[in-house]
């Protein structure tokens, strides 16, 4: 019979120390925290420099509180933010349509066709928006009428007064349009090639038509890479938008000058426009947000909860404690 060792044998025959550890009751381990004396250091200055600015705004009396309390929810001023959301509500809607359409121009077998689409996209990436919304003012010093009708011929459908046509609200959204059309397009460039390979082969292979291979298998996936920069766009659309006041449109922006040229209220009146601002690109960021969330659905099984849910769970935590 093969002999086995017992666990006492193998205690007897070990050598000293070892016979030590063995009897030796395993003693409780302590946890030692790490320290992070930087990061408290950090917090502390944080912590100053936030309690510098909330002292200074609230003891310095040039803010003048009460000027810019009695001007946040005025009409005036209201009426130029309802002509900001306006403005940038149109143009990010024509510009992705736009956008769209020099993106998938720039992909297309036709030479022609995409040497136009990037022809376009060099030439208003090229230019400042002032300029271009200036000459677009001017636009009826090179033609009188705009013509509806067959090119070359004298065939004519329609034809309007290029003065009554471009009025300064039309001026600003077909220039902040224009501009942004040409960004619009690499972003949704740059997302439609960011797709697998594969997956273009794939929705060949079904048979689906070019159309439907675009919208409902490759735009969905690309999205993902889309949306970050293209909110990123829009937000620089909402603030792009103060650029109009060189058209005298009573956007937020020219609308807070005129009142403190009349005034003389500079400071307050430009934090009216500054938090204004702030709310439109705080509600833009959430929004982002939550599409971004919703569009990852593809990619992770769980997605992460939201602010929201992690507020209620962290009260339920408390409330069980």
């Amino acid at each position: 019979m093969p002999i086995v060792a017992k666990p006492y044998d193998l205690i007897e025959h070990a050598s000293p120390v070892r016979q030590a550890r063995v009897s030796t009751p395993i003693k409780a381990l302590q946890v030692v925290p790490a320290r992070h004396p930087w990061r408290w250091a950090g917090s502390i200055f944080a912590a100053l420099v936030l309690l510098a600015i909330v002292h200074s705004l609230a003891t310095n009396p040039r803010w003048e509180w009460g000027v810019f309390g009695q001007w946040f929810f005025s009409s005036s001023v209201l009426r130029g933010l309802g002509q900001t959301l306006l403005l940038t509500l149109l143009s990010t809607v024509f510009s992705i349509i736009l956008g769209t359409a020099l993106a998938l121009a720039r992909l297309s077998g036709s030479p022609l066709l995409a040497a136009l689409a990037w022809g376009y996209i060099w030439f208003f990436r090229s230019m400042p928006a002032l300029l271009v919304l200036i000459i677009l003012y001017n636009f009826a010093y090179l033609y009188d009428h705009i013509v509806l009708g067959v090119p070359f011929t004298s065939v004519v459908f329609a034809e309007w007064s290029t003065v009554d046509v471009l009025s300064q609200f039309t001026v600003a959204v077909l220039g902040l349009s224009l501009m942004q059309a040409a960004y619009a397009a690499e972003i949704i460039r740059g997302g439609l090639i960011g797709v697998d390979a594969g997956q273009h082969e794939a929705a060949a292979a079904l048979g689906l038509p070019a159309s439907r291979r675009i919208f409902r298998i490759i735009l969905p996936q690309a999205l993902r890479s889309i949306l970050p920069s293209g909110f990123n766009e829009i937000i620089g659309l909402v603030k792009g938008t103060s650029i109009v006041y060189v058209l005298a449109l009573p956007e937020l922006f020219y609308t807070v000058q005129v009142i403190y040229n009349r005034t003389q209220a500079v400071i307050p009146l430009l934090i009216v426009a500054t938090v204004w601002y702030l709310i439109i690109t705080t509600v833009l960021t959430s929004a982002q947000y939550y599409v971004e969330r919703h569009f990852a659905r593809g990619t992770a099984r769980v997605l992460p909860p939201t602010p929201l849910q992690r507020i209620t769970r962290w009260i339920k935590e408390k409330t069980h404690e």
